[in-house]
Order: C-alpha cells, then sequence, then structure tokens
C-alpha cells in the first residue's frame, strides 16, 4: 500500500495540527496571521512564530511578517490528508457509533493523526465514499479534492428564496445543541422571512412550516446551498 506523505514525512501531531488550522483559515476566507492561528489552536503568539518558521524551513509554507502564512503544495496535501481523517472520522462516529453531532469534533481531533491509511480507506468504503461530514462540511477525496463548500450564510441570504441548510461553521457543542434543537441542520429547507436592522435577529421558516428567530450571530455561521 502506497504511503501517504504525512507518514514519510514522520511529523508531529502538532505540526498536522497547524497545518489544517492554516488550510481551514484560508479557505474559511480568513488570513492565517500569527493571531488568528493562535486564537484557532489556543496557542501563544510565540509559539505561532516560531513554528511557522519550522513550516517555512521544511518547505510546508510560506511566511511573511504581517501577511500571514501560506502552504505550499505539500503542506496542502498533508492538511487535506488530515482533514479527511478528520472528517471520515466525525461521521463514522455519528452513523456508526452513536455519537451525537455535538460530540464527534472532539473525539475525531484525538483520533485523526493515528489512524492509518488502510482504516481510512476502510471507513470511506463503509460510509460509501462520502462527500460532506455531519456538519455539512466537504470531506477531500483520497486524491486531493475538496468537493463544493457552501458559502453564503442566513444572515446574507435573499428574502423568501428557497435554500437547504449546507454547513454550519462553528463547532461548539453547546451551539450544536440549540441548532439541532430548534431544527436548523444540514439538510433541511429554509426561507428567511426578515431580517432586523443593526445586526439583530433574522426570522426564517424550516421546511416551509416552522418558523424560527435565530440571533445574527447564529445566522453568520450557518451557510446555505440554493435549493
Amino acid at each position: 500500500m502506497k504511503e501517504s506523505i504525512k507518514n514519510k514525512m514522520g511529523l508531529s501531531q502538532s505540526i498536522e495540527d497547524y497545518l489544517k488550522v492554516i488550510y481551514v483559515l484560508q479557505t474559511e476566507g480568513e488570513k492565517a496571521t500569527t493571531t488568528n492561528i493562535a486564537n484557532a489552536l489556543e496557542v501563544s503568539s510565540a509559539s505561532v512564530t516560531n513554528m511557522l518558521k519550522k513550516l517555512a524551513k521544511m518547505n510546508l509554507l510560506d511566511h511573511e511578517s504581517y501577511k500571514g502564512a501560506k502552504l505550499t503544495a505539500s503542506g496542502k496535501k498533508i492538511a487535506l490528508e488530515i482533514l479527511r481523517h478528520h472528517r471520515l472520522l466525525e461521521l463514522y462516529l455519528k452513523e456508526v457509533m452513536g455519537y451525537s453531532w455535538d460530540e464527534v469534533h472532539d473525539e475525531a481531533e484525538k483520533l485523526e493523526h493515528h489512524i492509518s491509511e488502510q482504516f481510512e480507506d476502510r471507513i470511506a468504503e463503509l460510509l460509501n465514499h462520502p462527500t460532506h461530514d455531519p456538519h455539512g462540511d466537504p470531506i477531500p477525496s483520497k486524491d486531493g479534492v475538496m468537493p463544493e463548500m457552501a458559502q453564503l450564510s442566513i444572515a446574507e441570504a435573499d428574502f423568501n428564496t428557497p435554500y437547504i441548510i449546507g454547513r454550519v461553521k462553528d463547532q461548539d457543542p453547546e451551539l450544536l445543541r440549540y441548532l439541532e434543537k430548534i431544527g436548523v441542520l444540514p439538510g433541511v429547507k429554509i426561507k428567511v422571512l426578515e431580517k432586523a436592522p443593526f445586526n439583530g435577529p433574522v426570522t426564517v421558516t424550516l421546511e416551509e412550516e416552522q418558523q424560527q428567530t435565530i440571533g445574527h450571530a447564529v445566522a453568520t455561521e450557518v451557510y446555505l446551498v440554493e435549493a
């Protein structure tokens, strides 16, 4: 069986976490600055600066002060491999192990660095080669192709236009439990009825019958695709 690039390089769990976070920041349209990386990983800015220098020497990213980090082709390939592990594990934990969608992220974080490529292949086969995880985030394919990602938030959506909830960006368990309770889940039909001014609450209908009012902060974390 062909060995993965991350296994060949013998990378630490910490390095893999950095590469994954940088990739996620970039795909969400945010700069991979020292501050953003430090906040995402809950580490000091000094630790981030030292790691970025190390990763640049390993040719896994390019880094310019005040401009943020950008992954090289090798760095991106490793990040996609870790993301694939993580998101497949999330779906496996939910669909097979019976975890709730607010529990799977933390469990997958612990496991993603340790599964073999054979185990990854078995999970993908068992789940019929899925394209998205329980939160609607795309699962990279084996060869590193990323499926389409929902990018239009409820806060930005047009009025009275049929959409389907594509994904939830925030992994906060409390938020996920709240969204599940009110029925805001990936795959649910949704229309925006009203947006209060000055970042006020947003009123929506779910499945064309249930009306809900959600705060603006929550509305910016839930992304839609056209129905």
